[in-house]
């Protein structure tokens, strides 16, 4: 009933919010793009997406289909590997940034395992501007993390808005330097949270850094101040910082799959990891709680 091709096509659009981008992605022009989830909006009788010259949305169904449009490629995919008998193998090097801690990625590396379990996987979690000096150095072979600004390459998993979040209990004197918890250099949240403020002129001041997302969250549960954060990551516990508190706009970030020097060993292995991580995307927001 549903076209494998159309689901993937589905799944772009609603990890980028942007046709442009899943054509960018899949390989396709933007008008393939168009017809696919027009197809499949046809085949469901229902809208997917909302969708105007400014903005993509899902719609509830669009956001009941995700569900259902991860599972079958998960099986169509299943199947593929099962009668084509390949069996992956190798040392996998996979990089993962510390805004994914509390997300459902771990499902997605379960996964993975179980489907081929001749591939060494070795996970390291840092954030996301060391993985990307890891990645160049040659010590990992695929890195999920932020997109640095300077840097055009990779493929977008998520695309999301930065915001300031904090306890909900937290106040903000204007007259007073904000209060600023942060990860340590080279975070780029960091350098845009700070490049943000010196922008609008405001003072600021480090009140706590660490390179453990855990850390930055007791952090600012505790009331000490505000962090700058994925919207759709926020942690539980924590809210976003009301616009009265008259904070800068942070703008936007694309969350990235990027590859390393291709290793004959490790190819296919990262392949097939970066498109099960591609087709899982939803997954990748923050565990409710």
């Amino acid at each position: 009933m549903y076209d494998p091709s159309q689901l993937r096509t589905f799944l772009a659009v609603a990890q980028t919010l942007s046709f442009t981008q899943a054509a960018r992605r899949l390989g396709l022009r933007q008008s393939t793009v168009s017809q696919h989830v027009r197809r499949l909006e046809g085949a469901t009788g229902r809208q997917l997406f909302s969708r105007d010259t400014h903005s993509v949305e899902l719609t509830e169904d669009g956001e009941a289909m995700l569900g259902f449009a991860r599972r079958i490629l998960e099986v169509h995919e299943q199947a593929s590997a099962f009668f084509t008998g390949t069996r992956l193998r190798g040392r996998l090097r996979f990089g993962a940034s510390e805004d994914f801690v509390l997300t459902r990625l771990t499902e997605i590396l379960e996964s993975f395992r179980h489907e081929h379990p001749e591939v060494d996987l070795e996970l390291t979690v840092e954030l996301s501007g060391t993985l990307h000096e890891q990645l160049a150095a040659g010590k990992l072979d695929l890195v999920l993390a932020k997109r640095r600004p300077e840097d055009p390459r990779g493929e977008t998993v998520r695309h999301d808005k930065l915001v300031w979040i904090g306890s909900e209990r937290l106040r903000l004197d204007p007259d007073r330097p904000v209060p600023l918890i942060v990860y340590p250099p080279p975070g780029i949240t960091r350098a845009l949270a700070l490049e943000a403020l010196e922008r609008q002129g405001r003072a600021w001041r480090i009140v706590c850094t660490s390179g453990s997302l855990n850390g930055l969250i007791a952090a600012a549960r505790a009331g000490l101040g505000v962090m700058a954060h994925s919207r759709g990551l926020i942690p539980p516990g924590l809210v976003r910082v009301p616009d009265r508190a008259g904070l800068p706009e942070l703008g936007e970030v694309d969350f990235v799959l990027v590859h390393g020097r291709r290793r004959p060993s490790a190819q296919a292995a990262a392949d097939a990891l970066a498109a099960a991580i591609l087709s899982g995307g939803d997954r990748l927001h923050r565990e409710r709680g």
